[in-house]
């Protein structure tokens, strides 16, 4: 090749060593030298200096001939199904559920594989309802990103009762391995979070050690998850924000994410500005500054999923959950009772006068709250009542004994920060400490005083406890007893969770129930002293052991604990944080409940307190019937104006006047409206999804395609096996359909080591043999006691990995030299060409939206159409005795090998296009909602400094004295630079990219007609056989009633989906057959026979047999034709028809 010769779009072969390489641009630098810029086939840019020299050496390859369709077929289809394993996720879309040992529900596929994954990044609340599987969501997600290669570092933080949950979930279900943090002992070298990749973390271990935080944050995670993600509260008080140290840590943590997911059945605490600081976590632009009522109004319906329990079903249409239903159980104070509540709350109310005037906020603070909880503990037995007072008045006794100023310094300095800082454990020790030791007392006078007082409260409650009188346990009892859902149909008695607040009042009620049912085993308790084992054991137990019949448990057990073994329950106590009613409801009303459930509140309506319970627990009542429960869903938003706390705190204080009694059912009628709930569960619906009977059906059929084609179990198991042979893979059969790998070359071992980095990141790399492997999820488990359990081998297996790794890298050339392959169940007689296009969607800063690759069929007459998800595993070389005719055929054959560069730009912009436009308009929607929300938000803030900036000034100018002046004129420099850089950020996004399409490879496809110098009698008139037997199936189902929809044409592994009458029915995938008269058999290939495995029950094999006259015989339905697959190497299978047949029954 000559100098002179090297002109853009010149292909050159030798430039460089990847390949043939298409010139760009040529500079010269001297008359011996030139820069080259050129591009490779995968589209990279590179460029090079030559010489003289140099280019003498290059060879053009000529225009019009791309592929010499001369590679070994063998090995050419070898590779195409690599590099469908390579990218098994856009041939299998739904590839972590076949490789999952789950079974996901229809609002779980939705929100994984239409809310989540389409997002790029991923910056999302999970906000379904307590019960609906939102760890099952998480899983798959984290599965799907993995085998996507688009996450590797993944973070969960989760409460600390939850993280071996977690664990346990994720690999048994995931078979996802991950570390679980535990603190100094991992912290002995650099940092446990750069040396492995996934890691579960406690989140208030992290929030209360800078050192593991700092650790925490030193890399970039790929996706961060928040469970209970309501823990990172920030609060809104007037001008000021407090920011607790849970959300200090997920602000940290979103910063050096890429895709954050935060999980919580409780986004909305009733107060909008906490709602949206919550989600400014997702996006500090969007949600910047202070909330205003009226002026910062929001759509979140792109930032957050949430589906009510009311709108869940299963596949069939039925709803997901029972009924639940709600009943307040009130009951009066006995006289004694009604004494001792009495002086406690005028001691409490009293006291709470003296706090007020405490100066020091955090002082204070810590004796309200001790204050409160004493009269918690009063509502909640006479036991917990007793103890509380014992234990305050022996410690206000020994701190006055004291004289030990620094002694008395500590008992001083005691406070309460954020109540939501602490776990349910910690608040219950907590409050227990407070409740000793906290007092108004400045003096050692108004020590004795208070001393006084209580030692009084002491013996009345003493009196009391002794006495064993308790109308609210006898209300229990009455429940426990009498009640008729306390018993089964059977007349066996059903299990029931009780929920207290306190620890004393849970041992009281252990011993009571145990004396009540005769049996000490059939109760046992989950408190916040239960170490996490023993809280597994006792759940484990609950669900297990039919005589275990009642737990206890205080709100430490009331979240993310599955015991919907159990529909009963009781709270023996009511939460003043009305989201934990839900998340009590939630323990029992889950995923897996097939009773209606019950709950009971137990309430004394003539304390203070219990008549506000009564009222809002009896609108609730009336409520719930007329929105099927779903009051429930928005009972932390009810009190949107004033928390149920502070109105419970003001019943107690003031709550004998009427005029105060009247202006607190005034707020209760007002909080259940019902306008005011219409518009709370309105304002729910931005964000809430509908699993309407449309959107059921799309998720039906969408689930029913992807399963067919899935490439769990048979397509993996084929590539496998010929990789094996392959790379020298030694294996050897075993039982049942498992195989044992009995060796595994080191080439292969150390391809794992480079790709995936096991050496350093994951404890399971590679092994030199295994015992057993499978590719079917049921074949894992052991058949005998003797046997090990398999490892399922999926294409994201790190064996899997390197093999088809390692063969992509030896074999990818031959893609792009091209072969000839055979097509034998073809009854054509026209040659076609099989392409392998590649093609990506990318935003304006180059990052990856969307890829697809696919096969596509080129006839001779240039139209293109899609070739199905596999076509090549229904072609094999040509056979021997065709070959040799091939060098005959002359120039007609060497025409038909040409695929010219002007063919392949046509095919690749054709299908380029759809891909695109999809792409776009979905991302472009996006980024605009996205767009649109920070320009409203940053401009009305820089509207409101604005204004305000210029009120300082006049007031400056009239020389008035101004202060914060130069504070606003800063904010609104820093408010327009954010705009204005975050708005070039997004519209660069916005800007989508369609690079430029790759064809990977191509074959030569002949039909057995192509060779055929007699043609088939029947060939024809096979389309017109087809189209009647297609006919006559439609018409059989279309008389039984259902709906029929042809799926001919999508290549997805039957001919017409037949939908019957009755939603709970099976769908039914048929595949026709039409023979004409008198043929004698069927031939079906490796692809529609994999097809009918993979569907089972709901796949049918429909013949019909066409006579001269066009009437015709059948259709014969075969149900389930198949029981194993082809044999490998063959491509189809010729049955004969009459052993069909004699297996069909004409419909």
């Amino acid at each position: 090749m000559k100098p002179e010769d090297i002109k853009p779009g010149t292909v050159i072969i030798g430039l460089d060593s990847s390949g043939a390489a298409t010139v760009v641009v040529v500079t010269p630098l001297s008359d011996n030298a030139w820069e080259i810029v050129y591009r490779l086939p995968d589209r990279s840019i590179r460029d090079r200096m030559v010489s003289s020299e140099d280019v003498a050496d290059f060879e053009e390859q000529k225009a019009g001939h791309a592929f010499g369709f001369d590679a070994d077929p063998a090995n050419f289809l070898l590779t195409c199904e690599a590099k469908r394993m390579d990218l098994a996720f856009l041939f299998d879309p739904m590839m972590a559920i076949h490789t999952s040992n789950v079974e996901p529900l229809p609002h779980q596929i939705s929100a994984v594989y239409e809310s989540m994954l389409p997002r790029q990044p991923l910056r999302y609340v999970l906000a379904d309802d307590p019960g609906a599987g939102k760890t099952i969501m998480a899983g798959l997600y984290m599965r799907e990103m993995i085998l996507r290669a688009d996450a590797i570092r993944i973070l969960i933080v989760a409460p600390g009762s939850l993280v071996e949950q977690w664990r346990d979930e994720l690999y048994e279900k995931f078979s996802l391995q991950f570390e679980v943090f535990t603190g100094n002992s991992q912290l002995n070298y650099v940092s446990p979070f750069q040396d492995k990749s996934q890691w579960i973390v406690r989140l208030d271990q992290m929030v209360r050690n800078e050192v593991y935080q700092q650790d925490l944050l030193k890399e970039p995670w790929d996706l961060v998850i928040f469970d209970e993600a309501h823990k990172l509260s920030a609060h809104a008080n007037g001008a000021k924000i407090q920011e607790t140290s849970r959300y200090k840590l997920g602000r940290e943590l979103a910063k050096v994410t890429r895709h954050l997911l935060l999980m919580t059945a409780t986004p909305h605490n009733g107060k909008e500005a906490d709602f949206q600081l919550f989600l400014k976590l997702l996006d500090e632009d969007r949600f910047y500054g202070k909330f205003r009522d009226g002026v910062h109004q929001i759509d979140p319906s792109d930032l957050m999923r949430r589906m009510v329990k009311e709108e869940l079903v299963k596949f069939d249409g039925t709803p997901l959950f029972p009924e639940r239903k709600a009943y307040t159980a009130n009951y009066s104070l006995s006289s004694a009772e009604a004494k001792l509540y009495g002086l406690v709350t005028q001691y409490v109310e009293s006291e709470m006068g003296k706090a007020d005037q405490i100066a020091d906020g955090s002082k204070r603070g810590a004796v309200g709250f001790a204050l409160t909880s004493l009269q918690r503990r009063l509502a909640s037995s006479p036991e917990a009542i007793y103890k509380s007072l014992q234990r305050r008045c022996d410690r206000h006794t020994d701190r006055l004994k004291e004289e030990a100023l620094g002694r008395r310094a500590q008992e001083i300095s005691l406070t309460l920060e954020d109540e939501d800082d602490y776990t349910a454990e910690e608040l219950e020790q907590l409050s227990g400490e407070l409740i000793d030791r906290a007092s108004t007392a400045e003096s050692v006078q108004e020590l004795e005083r208070e001393i006084k007082i209580l030692s009084q409260l002491v013996e009345l409650a003493k009196t009391l406890n002794e006495s064993g009188t308790d109308r609210k346990w006898e209300e229990l009892s009455r429940i426990l007893q009498n009640d008729s859902f306390m018993r089964d149909s059977s007349r066996n008695r059903r299990k029931i969770i009780v929920f207290t607040e306190h620890r004393d009042t849970l041992s009281y009620l252990e011993r009571k129930i145990s004396n009540l049912l005769g049996r000490p085993e059939s109760v046992a308790c989950i408190h916040g002293g239960t170490n996490r084992d023993e809280r597994r054991k006792i759940q484990a137990l609950f669900r297990s052991d039919p005589d275990l019949l009642v737990l206890l448990a205080t709100d430490a057990a009331g979240e993310g604990v599955n015991l919907q073994c159990a529909c009963l329950m009781v709270n023996y106590d009511l939460p003043w944080n009305p989201n934990r009613m839900e998340q009590r409801f939630g323990r029992i009303h889950r995923i897996g409940q097939t009773e209606v459930c019950h709950l009971w509140s137990l309430v004394a309506s003539e304390t203070r307190e219990g008549a506000v319970w009564r009222r809002l627990l009896d609108k609730i009542a009336v409520e719930c019937e007329a929105l099927r429960g779903k009051v429930f869903n928005i009972l932390g938003e009810i009190f949107e104006d004033k928390p149920l706390k502070d109105l419970m705190i003001e019943a107690i204080r003031y709550g004998e006047l009427p005029e105060v009694r009247e202006k607190l059912n005034t707020v209760i009628d007002h909080a259940f409206d019902p306008d005011n709930l219409r518009e709370l569960l309105n304002r729910n619906a931005l964000a809430e999804d509908v699993m309407s009977q449309e959107n059921l059906y799309r998720i039906k059929e969408e689930m029913e395609k992807a399963e067919a084609r899935k490439l769990q179990p048979y397509y993996v198991r084929l590539f496998f096996e010929q990789a094996a042979k392959s790379l020298d893979v030694s294996l050897n059969k075993r039982s049942g359909r498992r195989l044992e790998v009995s060796f595994v070359p080191s080439e292969i071992r150390e391809r794992d080591r480079r790709i995936t980095g096991r050496s350093r990141q994951n404890s399971e790399p590679v092994l030199k043999k295994y015992e057993l492997i499978c590719f079917e999820k049921s074949d894992r488990d052991a058949t005998d006691s003797l046997q090990s359990r398999a490892v399922l081998m999926h294409p994201g297996h790190p064996l899997m990995l390197a093999m088809t790794d390692l063969v992509l890298e030896r074999n990818l050339g031959i893609l792009r030299q091209g072969t000839i392959l055979y097509q034998p169940a073809s009854e054509e007689t026209r040659p076609w060409i099989l392409v392998l296009l590649s093609h990506e969607v990318k935003d304006g800063q180059h990052k990856l939206l969307s890829r697809r690759l696919q096969f596509v069929r080129k006839d001779e007459d240039g139209s293109i159409t899609f070739a199905g998800y596999a076509p090549h595993l229904d072609l094999a070389p040509i056979p021997v005795e065709y070959a040799k005719s091939l060098g005959e055929l002359g120039d007609e054959f060497q025409s038909l090998k040409s695929l010219q560069d002007s063919e392949i730009q046509r095919i690749t912009s054709l299908l380029a296009k759809e891909h695109y436009d999809e792409i776009k308009t979905r991302h472009v929607k996006q980024i605009d909602k996205t767009l649109y929300a920070i320009h409203e938000r940053l401009r009305k803030e820089i509207d409101f400094l604005t204004d305000r900036e210029e009120r300082l000034r006049e007031d400056k100018a009239a020389g008035k004295d101004v202060h914060g002046l130069e504070k606003v004129q800063r904010d609104l420099l820093e408010l327009n630079f954010r705009l204005e850089s975050r708005s070039k950020e997004l519209k660069q996004k916005r800007d989508v990219v369609n690079s430029t399409p790759q064809i990977l490879g191509a074959a030569l496809v002949l039909p057995p007609g192509f060779f055929n110098t007699v043609k088939n009698p029947e060939q024809k008139n096979r389309a017109h056989i087809e189209y009647l037997a297609m006919q006559a199936v439609r018409y059989k189902e279309e008389q039984a009633g259902h709906t029929v929809i042809d799926v001919s044409k999508e290549h997805c592994g039957w001919d017409l989906t037949s939908l019957p009458r009755d939603p709970k029915g099976l769908p039914r995938h048929i595949e026709v057959k039409g023979r004409a008269y008198g043929s004698d058999t069927v031939t079906l290939t490796r692809n529609e026979i994999l097809y009918a495995l993979n569907q089972g029950d709901k796949f049918i094999l429909a013949i019909v047999l066409v006579h001269p006259d066009d009437t015709v015989a059948g259709p014969y339905y075969i149900h389930k034709p198949f029981k194993n697959e082809p044999e490998a190497g063959a491509v189809s299978i010729n049955y004969h028809l009459g052993d069909l047949l004699k297996k069909a029954k004409v419909v």
